[in-house]
């Protein structure tokens, strides 16, 4: 089924402007939800607000927005006010500079989006794309939608350009808030570690080789749930901590050579379309004229 676009953007850098179309890149409705129900009669429950001091449910006209600035203060917010301080929306992503693709680091990225040429876009469309890849470099700019105002990242892809939402620089922790000892690692640990590494490298990134097995075994029981079979589930062995030999450690898995499984997909692909080798042909030849003989 071809994608549908949820909304049309006009991407300007200088004085160029690109009207496109824009598709959500990634698929939510792929995750597996569960309805809380009531155990005695299987009906779907529905959600109620209490009010803690009262104890009593409140009607949703009877709420309002607060902000809590001190422990259980609030000042609050009528519908009107929010609306007030909402970024207004636009139909165009402003591009501020360019800058290096790997200078952007993948811990900023939010929700990603595909861009396609709307309407007489096409050709400035491909310019920006082939530029952009030519250079190595990223357009970052702003984009409000939603009440929000989003810093963007738009970059090539190899058939055109992907629209990145990013997190502002104080919702990303520092890793400098994360406690790392500086420890020393020995030129031989370093060694067998990259040996390791190069033993279980690919040549590129195959999304479709790694399968989400929790969904998969999920799927599994839903399904025989529903035509009305018994579920059995075998308790996972505990895999108890223990101290090892980092050497060691490092040698046994060089020893055990773990294949990749992009490397495993295209391993058993191939051998599928082998063709069978010409000694073992010319050796069945001889026996069947022996057999005629």
């Amino acid at each position: 089924m071809a994608a549908r676009s949820i909304a049309s953007l006009t991407v300007s850098f200088g004085l160029v402007s690109i009207p496109v179309k824009l598709f959500s890149a990634t698929e939510a409705s792929k995750a597996i939800s569960f309805n809380l129900l009531h155990k005695a009669c299987g009906s779907r429950l529905k959600q109620q607000y209490l009010c803690v001091k009262e104890e009593i449910p409140v009607a949703r006209e009877e709420m309002v927005k607060g902000y809590e600035f001190a422990k259980d203060q609030y000042v609050t917010f009528s519908p009107e006010e929010l609306k007030a301080m909402e970024e207004a929306g636009t139909a165009t992503a402003d591009i501020t500079e360019f800058v290096p693709l790997e200078s952007v680091d993948p811990v900023y990225f939010d929700k990603a989006y595909y861009l396609a040429p709307d309407k007489g876009g096409a050709k400035p469309y491909a310019l920006l794309t082939k530029a952009l890849a030519e250079s190595g470099r990223c357009a970052l700019g702003r984009w409000a939608a939603r009440g929000k105002q989003y810093i963007i990242m738009i970059r090539p892809v190899e058939k055109g350009l992907v629209m990145q939402q990013l997190l502002y620089a104080d919702e990303v922790r520092p890793i400098e808030e994360i406690e790392i000892p500086d420890t020393e690692v020995k030129p031989q640990e370093l060694k067998l570690a990259q040996q390791l590494i190069e033993a279980q490298a690919s040549d590129a990134f195959d999304p479709a080789a790694y399968k989400d097995q929790v969904r998969e075994r999920i799927q599994t029981a839903i399904d025989k749930k529903v035509e009305g079979q018994e579920i059995t589930f075998t308790e996972a062995a505990q895999a108890s901590a223990q101290v090892i030999d980092l050497m060691e450690a490092l040698r046994a898995s060089l020893e055990k050579k773990s294949v990749p499984p992009s490397k495993a997909k295209a391993a058993a692909e191939k051998a599928a379309t082998r063709k069978p080798p010409k000694r073992a042909v010319a050796e069945a030849a001889p026996a069947k004229k022996r057999a005629k003989a």
